[in-house]
């Protein structure tokens, strides 16, 4: 099992979609794809997770009911990831494996930071078709992503790179156009002249 890549690729999965990345890896274990972590193979584990993603993907397409729930998975999210990280990693016996455990909590978080970026901007539209492509295009890129980790582990972690750095920069970039139309708004409600005595 290579685990920096490894670790790069589901750390950024876990920043959009935890669960999933819990239930796609538990999966391919099982179906006898790639080796994965046991525990994540477990009926428990797959049920539970099933249940979590079926609950986000719903939530996640519901404007402001995503960011409420991106909210709570601030601290959630980045935890899976530094847990699945650990487990990747077994004993962290090198530390290549030491650093691939604790950097997938933090890829993991970097993401997640992105990810609300972009849907604080996306819910500002007024219209909710972005919000579900925005989320159905999470969605694949995080199946795709997850998928691929465990077949072909450094085009996995190359592809979450980029999109990390791609994510990253459009949420700035929407953040900081919302902000400067938001100044715009209030600015013209200050400036606005007022009516005769």
């Amino acid at each position: 099992m290579e685990t920096l890549p490894l670790a790069i690729s589901n750390g950024w999965g876990c920043g959009i979609s935890a669960y999933a990345v819990v239930l796609i890896a538990g999966l391919v274990g099982r179906w006898g794809i790639a080796e994965t972590p046991e525990a994540l193979q477990r009926t428990d584990v797959l049920v539970a997770a099933a249940v979590l993603v079926a609950i986000e993907f719903v939530a996640d397409k519901i404007p402001l009911v995503d960011s409420a729930w991106d909210s709570v998975h601030t601290f959630v999210r980045p935890a899976i990831g530094g847990v699945l990280g650990a487990m990747l990693a077994g004993d962290a016996s090198t530390l290549g494996q030491a650093v691939a455990a604790a950097g997938t909590g933090g890829i993991a978080l970097a993401s997640h930071l992105s990810k609300g970026g972009i849907r604080l901007a996306v819910n500002a539209l007024p219209e909710p078709v972005t919000n579900v492509a925005v989320s159905l295009t999470e969605d694949g890129a995080v199946a795709g992503v997850t998928f691929l980790a465990w077949e072909h582990p450094w085009i996995a972690a190359a592809i979450a790179l980029v999109l990390l750095v791609a994510g990253a920069g459009l949420a700035v970039f929407l953040v900081s156009r919302l902000r400067r139309g938001l100044t715009r708004l209030q600015g013209g409600r200050v400036r606005r002249p007022e009516g005769p005595p």
